[in-house]
């Protein structure tokens, strides 16, 4: 059992924490820049899309940004951190107090676990709310006929014909893309404003020549009656804009997505027989995620008692990016193999940090020696 925490644990646990943060807010700027707002310019312009809205959607963005850009500053700062300290001898001064290597790894990752928790509550609450205001604002900006709504999806207007849908996706088939929607709804008024018809759709299907209704029940309202068809297919041709529809297509995406959502997904496509690795791929990333911050971390700690003693500042950096950078191209590779040859996410999760820790397990032993 470790000790009650003392001076010098808080000390090199407060070094790590600082340049973690200033590293974080660092790359996360960045990309609110660069990824973020710069992506942007190419809409303004859209509709009533200007300046102004497109700053508003990248900072409702900063939320997911941060989520996203955690991991690898965490493992950069941990290396700049520990290499400052390393650089200054305070790390030998340290380890002549009573810090061994095992309690300088426990020091660092309590800190780093706790900006991991709360990283976790962020991509489960905010990061989600945040990313689906700020997408259903751009696909009402961009068009009037589109307005997306929390909990009741999207809705469209083409013509006297209102749309609604509550999932969504865009899919692709041998070379083909298409924009498929899910339990969809068509509202008929006519040019008096009265309801002609309510048509309820399994799916619909936006192709060249329009759209294709699957599993279409429908209900008319006459003047003295109401009467009901049902037909498996019914072609709706439409000139709604597929493309502004799939803009607000991403709010239906997994990756911007709650676990518990995604594990819905995952549920309703393997009951109803459809691909699912979309959704599993990222419910076991959403798993994993703390996982893979703390292996990082820990992985990058033995290369400060090292080859960072005498490097400055830069050298730190180029570590830390290239090692970062290994990371999740290794373990992105293992995911693509996994979605490919249709093996366990899980295992593709698991084998990138396990590899880096035993990697670094070694070369712990090895320096401890």
């Amino acid at each position: 059992m470790m000790p009650f925490p003392k001076l010098h644990d808080l000390y090199a646990a407060r070094v790590v924490l600082v340049t973690v943060m200033l590293t974080w807010a660092v790359l996360t700027g960045l990309d609110f820049v660069v990824s973020g707002l710069f992506s942007e310019i190419d809409d303004i312009g859209q509709g009533d899309y200007g300046f102004f809205s497109a700053l508003t959607y990248t900072l409702y963005s900063v939320p997911r940004r941060a989520y996203t850009m955690f991991p690898t500053a965490a493992v950069i700062g941990t290396l700049m951190g520990l290499g400052q300290l390393a650089a200054t001898s305070e790390l030998t001064a340290l380890r002549a107090l009573g810090l061994s290597r095992k309690r300088l790894s426990v020091s660092v990752a309590v800190p780093l676990l706790l900006l991991t928790v709360v990283m976790i509550l962020n991509g489960e609450t905010l990061a989600p709310w945040a990313q689906r205001s700020a997408d259903g604002m751009k696909a009402a900006a961009k068009s009037s006929d589109l307005i997306v709504a929390q909990y009741s999806g999207l809705w469209a207007r083409e013509g006297d014909t209102f749309l609604n849908a509550r999932t969504g996706q865009e899919r692709s088939e041998g070379g083909r893309q298409w924009l498929e929607l899910a339990d969809v709804r068509l509202f008929e008024f006519d040019d008096e404003g009265r309801l002609v018809s309510v048509a309820n759709a399994a799916t619909a299907e936006h192709g060249d020549d329009g759209w294709l209704l699957r599993d279409v029940r429908r209900v008319w309202f006459e003047e003295r009656a109401v009467t009901e068809t049902e037909v498996d297919e019914e072609k709706w041709a439409s000139q709604l804009d597929s493309a502004a529809l799939a803009t607000a297509g991403n709010l239906w995406r997994p990756r911007y997505q709650r676990a518990a959502d995604l594990r819905r997904g995952i549920e309703y496509r393997e009951r109803n027989g459809l691909d699912a690795s979309e959704y599993e791929e990222h419910y076991w990333g959403r798993w994993f995620y703390p996982f893979n911050v703390l292996a990082l971390c820990l992985a990058a700690i033995p290369f400060a008692f090292g080859s960072l003693r005498s490097g400055g500042l830069g050298r730190r950096l180029f570590i830390g990016v290239v090692f970062a950078l290994g990371f999740w191209l290794l373990q992105n590779q293992f995911v693509r193999l996994a979605g490919v040859y249709q093996f366990d996410f899980r295992l593709a999760y698991l084998m990138p940090p396990v590899v880096m820790l035993l990697i670094s397990f070694l070369l712990f032993r090895r320096r401890s020696g």
